[in-house]
């Protein structure tokens, strides 16, 4: 079996991330407003809509940059339901595993670091943040940092060169190895990751993130500035994640060929208000999605769903 990789599991298509009537304002300005949608587990979902809809603030509030104004953002684990969201909430708790192996993250009160570490939710950037001067292949294993550290005893056991630390050593290695092998660049693991051309860069990212293991990949534009092959290459990848892997993908996207390619649900996003939520195909033929991004008033909307019913076959 390959390295993580594992079958679908039999909860695939549960829900795995329950944003829950988030709003977010800043002094007189409401980014997102009363937001509500779901993330399943083995699926990626696409965050889409116009400059300025407020995507970006969603993940900055997913993933512990900025802590919601209101609402509630569950990550959930196991077989954990609407009882054992419930009672976390109600206990104060920031979140909580249960002995099944279950488990409630709730996102808008746990800090950045802590999202990342305990809730296991990964996050790329629109502007590259690789380590430019660092190899291909030690950007993978210094993503790895935590578990190696754990693995030392917080540098006592690496010093002696424990066995438990070499053991986590070579798994970091071969962890690296097995990405630079999914994303094409095993020959370019010695090369500095700032030598690479820009879309490996891009794929270098996110096999850099999932170097931690995460249940949930946030991606904010993985493909911004690719060229059609680049594209193709990151579809790819990005295909491969949730199938061979325990880990469902959001992401923010303004290329909408790439968005109705891999994506298996999408939410548009219209000045922090959801305007639709459902398949590609239900996405791509919505009246008030055409019209968002046509920039048709909302008075509008009407006479665009009157001419596309008059081309549709």
């Amino acid at each position: 079996m390959s390295m993580d990789a594992q079958s679908s599991p039999p909860h695939a298509h549960r829900p795995l991330l329950k944003v829950e009537h988030i709003s977010m304002r800043f002094g007189g300005l409401i980014a997102i407003n009363n937001l509500s949608f779901e993330a399943r587990e083995g699926e990626i979902t696409a965050l889409i809509g116009p400059n300025g809809a407020g995507k970006t603030t969603v993940f900055n509030c997913i993933t512990g940059f900025y802590k919601p104004t209101s609402g509630r953002m569950v990550l959930l684990g196991g077989q954990a339901g609407p009882e054992a969201v419930d009672h976390a909430t109600a206990s104060g708790e920031r979140f909580h595993r249960y002995p099944d192996g279950s488990s409630v993250f709730l996102l808008e009160r746990m800090p950045d670091f802590q999202i990342a570490a305990e809730a296991k939710v990964a996050r790329t950037f629109q502007n590259i943040r690789l380590f430019s001067g660092m190899t291909t292949l030690e950007n993978l294993i210094v993503a790895q940092h935590n578990a190696l550290m754990d693995a030392s005893g917080w540098t006592v056991r690496g010093l002696i060169g424990a066995r438990s630390y070499r053991d986590a050593e070579r798994a970091a290695v071969e962890k690296a190895e097995y990405w630079l092998d999914k994303i094409g660049l095993t020959d370019r693991a010695d090369d500095p990751a700032g030598d690479l051309p820009y879309g490996a860069q891009r794929r270098l990212e996110i096999a850099r993130a999932m170097c931690t293991g995460p249940r949930l990949l946030c991606l904010d534009e993985p493909a911004a500035g690719l060229n059609p092959r680049e594209s193709a290459d990151l579809n790819t990848l990005l295909r491969l994640i949730p199938r061979e892997h325990a880990t469902s993908i959001l992401l923010i996207e303004h290329d909408m060929s790439v968005v109705m390619e891999i994506s298996d649900h999408v939410v548009v996003l219209e000045y922090g208000v959801k305007i639709s939520d459902g398949t590609p195909d239900q996405v791509r033929t919505d009246p008030k999605v055409i019209a968002a991004y046509l920039g048709v008033e909302d008075e509008e909307v009407e006479a665009v769903e009157s001419a596309l019913a008059g081309v549709r076959p």
